[in-house]
């Protein structure tokens, strides 16, 4: 069972989100926060799997409550729900340790489908618009001495992560098996201090390893 936390200043908001996701079978909603210390309450005290936190809420942002959330709670996802697909804030979520983000206006299916991918480990991100958010808002940073620790088929997947290339796509491009890839990941993560694959893909942003509008990928 996905055990699922709404965070949002809008109760109507809460409650439709609560009605979609009640009707799933292998997903519980087991509670609400109109705020974001409250979300930060709720979820220490529940410990949920996946929170839907809205990036706008007073009293404490959705950024501010993830990094609170995310800091403490290791198993803990969070989703990050925006109005607009180019959220100047996203990349500031996604350095707190948001899993994703995804529209408030995404039909249900979509939101279905996101709790579940947050909840096996994958990242998620808005079709289209990752690229050009990363594209618009990044900051070059000089590499830190880490990245010197991946060995050269950890690279290539970090350089793959940050095309968007998924698992599957992964080992099929490097003629291995999806677990091969699922363990480079995780060297990946855990030699750059990330949390999760979002995050090697705002890494190889910042850190030039990627440039914009080009494949990047190796060959």
């Amino acid at each position: 069972m996905i055990r699922v936390l709404l965070a949002d200043d809008q109760a109507l908001v809460r409650a439709g989100f609560g009605l979609i996701l009640a009707g799933e079978p292998d997903v519980e909603v087991v509670g609400e926060a109109a705020d974001g210390e409250e979300a930060v309450a709720l979820a220490l005290g529940l410990q949920p799997d996946v929170v839907l936190m809205d990036i706008r809420m007073p009293l404490q942002d959705g950024i501010a409550a993830t990094r609170a959330v995310t800091s403490q709670l290791s198993q803990t996802r969070v989703i990050m729900l925006t109005t607009f697909d180019l959220d100047d804030y996203v990349i500031d979520a996604f350095r707190a340790g948001a899993s994703g983000f995804l529209l408030k206006t995404a039909p249900p299916p979509q939101l279905i489908a996101a709790v579940r991918t947050i909840h096996d480990g994958d990242a998620l991100l808005a079709p289209t618009s990752t690229r050009r958010l990363l594209e618009q808002v990044v900051r070059l940073t000089p590499a830190p001495p880490s990245l010197a620790q991946l060995t050269a088929r950890e690279h290539a997947v970090l350089l793959m992560l940050a095309g968007g290339l998924t698992n599957a796509e992964i080992a099929e491009r490097l003629v291995v098996e999806p677990s091969t890839v699922k363990s480079h990941v995780a060297g990946v993560l855990s030699k750059l201090h990330l949390r999760d694959r979002v995050q090697a893909v705002v890494f190889a942003y910042e850190h030039g390893l990627v440039r914009p509008g080009v494949d990047n990928s190796p060959s």
